[in-house]
């Protein structure tokens, strides 16, 4: 059977998908409980966090599965720290023009990295374009400049291009991402990092960044006398303009002398303080991890992974009154389709060959933090996981014609993916905003970074009797008013005939990885590829 998608095994998943009834209406009911208020946004860490991960214990045991947690229990206990900087914060640029008072969330927003009740920093401004070090783009921001003790003032994002062997073309790489800009700063031994926000290089308003940073950051804990950045933080583009003001530049100016590759380091002449008074918290958050085991005697010990993260925002800044940040879309949607996959697959009278693993994870809103915990404490080692499939943020507006599986066609999975596709009706559609850098955004991305071939399963842009157009006035209208905010709310009216194809295809997938003769892999040159060579040969 090797990598060819066997006909007769797709004909009775096909089957047993359809006798089992995977609902959308039993999504539905999952959908409105999870963003109901009473879990209080599910924030990690918070009673909202207990409401939400003992119900979906409590689904994952109904549909038939096993707990595969620590001990034996539903939960991977997270071992986290909270940071939440407070409105006290301060943040001044001084120059020779005068002083730039920042207001915290209108213009300012960060946190220190070294999880101290109190940061106080000084040090020199220096312009670093992209912040990006990238030798197999020839592209260096830093040119060999000392930035150590410095302030880094950068844009997120990296240099635009049509080529796609040139950071990805439209598409964003992991250089592009705000994670990748502080990470840089650490390893440069920079002080701190201030990335200008635009709407542009971020891909969202500042709304989304105020609304993000502006509350608790949730980090794994420092070892004793592990470095960290003193600031990690953003400003907003008008406030980003009235501090390059003083240096004599502007956001547009330097906007476009980062698109060159001749690029070096602008000392600004300016002088960054700071005090960060924060309130420090351990967090013991969990993922919920569920087992349905193969029928294999030996493959049974291999897995399908299905994930979704389980957290929101919970309660913070009211908007229009309301405090509560329900996270409907993001992502009540994905879990309820992970436990409708669970239900259905363990309803299956022949259960594939190898196990299927469900984990709901936690702080992915804070930086992927449970995924990235599971892929170094997986339930099932990276080199016998044959795939991870990963739903996050579904719109409920009625049947879909077409899925967005970015990143799968990296695989040797993808001629699977396809004909599953086919079968079902649904064209492969490529990501819509590639600029965005979804791929590495969301939980499948710790556990490509350990091998496991990962991606996520999306909705295409076309939908069952919408005009055109509507798919893109739809992410229009989320991505600027509800996004990261408490309107993100379930719906009575909403329509989860989508989200019920979403799960069947993800049945589908998982039951077809499942009885592979051979596990799947990152193809040859991918970025991933040593990985997953790397966790094969410690199987």
């Amino acid at each position: 059977m090797g990598m060819r998608v066997a006909s007769l095994l797709l004909v009775a998943a096909l089957s047993a998908a359809q006798t089992h009834e995977i609902s959308g209406e039993r999504i539905r009911a999952h959908v409105r409980f999870l963003a109901h208020d009473l879990t209080e946004g599910r924030g990690i860490g918070t009673r909202g966090e207990i409401i939400t991960t003992e119900y979906l214990a409590a689904q994952f045991a109904l549909a038939g599965a096993k707990p595969a947690g620590d001990g034996g229990t539903w939960f991977q206990n997270v071992p986290l720290v909270g940071v939440q900087t407070l409105p006290q914060a301060q943040l001044s640029v001084h120059g020779r023009g005068g002083t730039v008072n920042l207001k915290w969330l209108e213009e300012f927003v960060g946190s220190s990295l070294r999880q101290r009740e109190l940061e106080q920093l000084e040090g020199d401004a220096i312009f670093v374009g992209h912040g990006i070090v990238a030798p197999e783009y020839g592209w260096d921001d830093f040119k060999g400049a000392d930035v150590r003790g410095k302030v880094l003032v950068l844009f997120t994002n990296e240099p635009a291009s049509d080529d796609p062997k040139f950071f990805g073309g439209r598409a964003l790489t992991y250089y592009g991402r705000w994670t990748y800009k502080f990470e840089q700063a650490l390893r440069m031994g920079a002080l701190g990092a201030l990335i200008i926000h635009t709407n542009a290089t971020a891909g969202y308003p500042w709304s989304v960044v105020r609304g993000s940073w502006g509350r608790e950051q949730s980090f794994v804990e420092l070892k004793p006398g592990e470095p960290a950045l003193a600031l990690a933080g953003w400003v907003s583009e008008a406030a980003g303009g009235r501090l390059l003001k003083m240096a004599g530049r502007s956001v547009a100016e330097l906007l476009e002398a980062a698109q060159s590759r001749d690029f070096r380091p602008i000392p600004l002449g300016l002088r960054v303080r700071a005090r960060l008074p924060a309130k420090i918290r351990r967090i013991q958050t969990r993922n919920v991890v569920a087992k349905i085991e193969g029928s294999d005697p030996e493959l049974k010990s291999e897995a399908v992974l299905f994930t979704a993260h389980w957290d929101h925002l919970g309660i913070g800044e009211p908007v229009g009154g309301d405090s509560i940040y329900n996270g409907a879309v993001d992502n009540a949607t994905g879990c309820g389709i992970l436990l409708e996959m669970a239900r259905a697959w363990a309803a299956l009278e022949q259960k594939p060959r190898r196990s299927a693993l469900f984990v709901a994870f936690t702080a992915e809103e804070g930086g992927l933090r449970g995924s990235e915990y599971y892929a170094a404490h997986p339930a099932v080692p990276p080199g016998k996981t044959a795939v991870a499939l990963n739903f996050d943020a579904f719109h409920p507006v009625g049947l879909i014609r077409s899925v967005v599986v970015a990143g799968a066609e990296r695989t040797t999975f993808y001629p699977v993916v396809e004909e599953i596709a086919r079968r079902m009706g649904l064209a492969i559609k490529p990501d819509p905003r590639p600029e965005q850098g979804s791929f590495y955004r969301s939980d499948h991305f710790p556990l490509a970074k350990v091998g496991i071939p990962a991606f996520s399963v999306h909705q295409g842009g076309d939908f069952e009797n919408k005009p055109p157009g509507f798919a893109e006035q739809l992410f229009r209208e989320f991505n600027s008013r509800h996004y990261h905010q408490p309107s993100d709310q379930f719906r009575e009216d909403w329509d989860f005939a989508g989200l019920e194809q979403i799960a069947r295809f993800g049945v589908l997938l998982g039951f077809e990885a499942a009885n592979l003769d051979r596990l799947p892999h990152w193809k040859p040159g991918d970025e991933f590829f040593a990985a997953r060579e790397k966790s094969l040969a410690v199987r």
